[in-house]
């Protein structure tokens, strides 16, 4: 086959394979104060999309596409090991393939599947691990679900769920060894990077190869932290996913074990490179892991909270001490997440309302008359457990409520959002404010500060009165140190960017006190941990930047540097739905990005394969900006009332990311 008609076969086979038609144009840049200086240099030989093909041995391959796909082979059929964006299926006939027999999975993410349909719709049956097939052959569940949508404090299954259910014809089992064609395949449940997530040792012509999915990209590496967030248990306690800063590398160090006992020649993981020292490879991963979570232990808030979770840490050089409490002035008043200020005349300014306890509270403060009236409500972060109660405040307590410019935009249309404990409640927004902004309320002066700190969205208040200097920081800080132990949140790393940022702000405004939400107690830090926080962020920028094999650690720490915006929006069958795909630049220097959505199949008529995919649209990004890639998507007049997630594929760079992120559409 020649190059051009190899080039036909493939465009051919991806318009059979897609699932959508879109109408792309323009692109409009927006700053998006990152403003970190260092960045990494990508990976030199990232997988390339080009479709290269690598010879194992006689009958096995790996094909080198958005993912890595094993191929084995039995003349002129094939068993795939994942199946990517199925354009693997464009290449199998130079092996002399005409049939993909079976597929058998590591794990449910999109990336890995999303060519599922195409390759099924000829033939091909499909081979999950037991623990996976309902991410796979009942999805509809999960986007139904309102847990999936609203209040989301577990990340396990990841939001890369499949948009479309795939039939599963059979199911496999930690330990279980099957045959297929010259190949014996073993099953090996390899946990981490998702619940599920299995490997399979392939021994065939004399080779022992494990394909391991995303339990490792390289040496030492792996392909994102996010994904590793999850619960865990020690010292008899045990926290849920929010809490779980690397909480899966437990799981994930276990499974490496159990891929180092079977002894494997070579590692062919879904991102990245094959390596052929795994023990080496490995032993690297081990080490940097460690490393990272000592840094991040170091200075977390979560120390105050879960001490027993964190007794074998204490006393570890650059660990930071946990700093005794400070009693409130008398002009603050307590209730679960809210605090609130007292003038001396009785008027008083709230922070936050994430239930009705803090309005009883209040009620009750003006009854017994220590209150006369609520004049002010500062709203902190986005987080249900500090808004879910402001409509009703509102109702009750007619008063203006301030928040800051980008922290608005999130709860005054919380539908347009998908991001960590978000609450569809919608608050009303008086005063939207400016980093910086003063004014005078009563007898104190109050400042709005831009505060990305436990949340990108999130914004602090510094209050100067009755002689002292309190800082209002939501839930950013505790007397243990930084609040970031939810990587979902976009805690982002780089001078003069997220927790740094704060703690800028802190060294700059000297506070005498500092309240988080859920702390009764304040707080203070000194010049030396301050500057302590500040070294060890800088430091975790570039260890972390070593673990993840991106141009920037935050691309491997941030879930949400592709978002389309709106997330969710209502339509019509006929009508359009205009969304921006928002694309985070983290690294130091403009990147090229291209981007298109991929309709429903249902929607197209054609239950088997789908549509078309719309056009790519191409831009390039600035260094720390945030590009707006307008797309606009025509829904047919035959699609059926119902949910839907629309699937957006990614090129960054050389890097291709199939299904990299979603919206969701509404219909009827």
């Amino acid at each position: 086959m020649n190059k051009s008609e190899n080039k036909h076969t493939r465009r051919r086979f991806l318009r059979e394979l897609g699932a959508g038609s879109a109408v792309l144009a323009g692109l409009s840049l927006a700053p998006a104060d990152l403003t970190g200086s260092r960045g990494y240099a990508q990976d030199p030989d990232p997988p390339s999309a080009s479709g290269t093909i690598t010879k194992l041995s006689e009958h096995l391959f790996v094909y080198h596409g958005a993912v890595n796909v094993g191929i084995v082979r039995q003349g002129d059929k094939a068993l795939l090991i994942d199946c990517g964006d199925g354009s693997v299926a464009g290449r199998l006939a130079e092996l002399g393939i005409t049939l993909v027999e079976r597929i058998v999975f590591t794990h449910h993410h999109r990336d890995q599947a999303c060519g599922a349909h195409g390759l099924t719709a000829r033939g091909a049956k499909v081979t999950v691990a037991e623990t996976d097939r309902d991410y796979f052959a009942n999805v509809e569940a999960y986007w139904d679900n309102p847990k999936s949508r609203w209040h989301i404090y577990n990340f396990h299954p990841h939001h890369l769920m499949l948009t479309e259910s795939v039939d599963v014809d059979e199911s496999v089992t930690d330990g279980q060894t099957f045959q297929w064609g010259p190949a014996k395949l073993q099953v090996v449940a390899t946990p981490g990077h998702t619940n599920g997530s299995v490997s399979y040792l392939v021994e065939v012509d004399g080779r022992r190869v494990m394909f391991c999915g995303d339990v490792i990209y390289n040496n030492g590496q792996v392909w994102d932290v996010h994904a590793l967030q999850k619960g865990f248990s020690r010292g008899g306690r045990g926290i849920r996913d929010y809490h779980g800063f690397l909480g899966a590398q437990d799981e994930l160090i276990d499974s490496l074990g159990k891929i180092n006992a079977v002894r494997p020649e070579s590692l062919v993981p879904s991102h990245g490179v094959i390596m052929d020292d795994p023990p080496a490879a490995i032993d690297l991963l081990l080490k940097r892991l460690a490393e990272c979570y000592d840094k991040y232990v170091a200075i977390s808030a979560l120390r105050h909270y879960f001490p027993q979770l964190f007794e074998e840490y204490v006393g570890r050089p650059g660990h930071m001490k946990i700093r005794p409490g400070k009693t409130p002035p008398d002009c603050l008043r307590h209730f679960g997440t809210t605090w609130m200020l007292v003038s001396n005349d009785k008027a008083a300014f709230v922070m936050d309302c994430g239930s009705t306890r803090a309005i009883r509270g209040i009620e009750k403060l003006i009854a017994d008359g220590e209150v006369n009236k609520v004049e002010g409500l500062w709203v902190t972060h986005y987080h249900d457990d500090h808004v879910d109660s402001i409509p009703e405040f509102q109702e009750k307590f007619d008063c203006p409520c301030y928040a800051d410019e980008h922290l608005a935009q999130v709860i005054t249309a919380p539908l347009s959002w998908r991001i960590p404990c978000i609450s569809p409640s919608v608050a009303r927004v008086d005063q939207v404010t400016t980093d910086g902004q003063s004014w005078q309320w009563r007898e104190f002066r109050m400042t709005a500060y831009d505060f990305p700190g436990q949340t990108l969205y999130h914004d602090a208040l510094f209050v100067e009165g009755q002689g002292v200097k309190m800082l209002f920081v939501g839930d950013s800080f505790t007397p243990g140190g930084i609040d970031d132990y939810c990587a979902l949140n976009r805690n982002l790393l780089g001078d003069g960017v997220g927790f740094d940022r704060c703690v800028a702000l802190i060294e700059r405004l000297r506070p005498t006190h500092v309240f988080n939400c859920h702390v009764g107690d304040a707080f203070d830090f000194t010049p030396e941990q301050c500057q302590q926080m500040r070294t060890n962020l800088a430091e975790r920028q570039t260890i972390f930047g070593q673990l993840v094999p991106w141009d920037h650690a935050n691309f491997g720490m941030d879930q949400s540097w592709v978002r389309p915006f709106p997330y969710e929006q209502q339509a019509k069958p006929g009508g359009e739905v205009k969304l921006d795909v928002v694309i985070t630049n983290h690294a130091t220097e403009p990147r090229r990005v291209a981007c298109r959505t991929a309709m429903p199949r249902s929607w197209s008529g054609q239950s088997a394969v789908g549509a078309e995919a719309g056009e790519w649209v191409e831009a390039t990004i600035p260094a720390k900006t945030e590009g707006k890639l307008p797309v606009t998507l025509r829904i047919p007049a035959s699609a059926k009332p119902g949910r839907y997630p629309v699937p957006v594929d990614i090129r960054y760079d050389r890097r291709e990311l199939p299904q990299f992120s979603h919206a969701i559409v509404v219909i009827g």
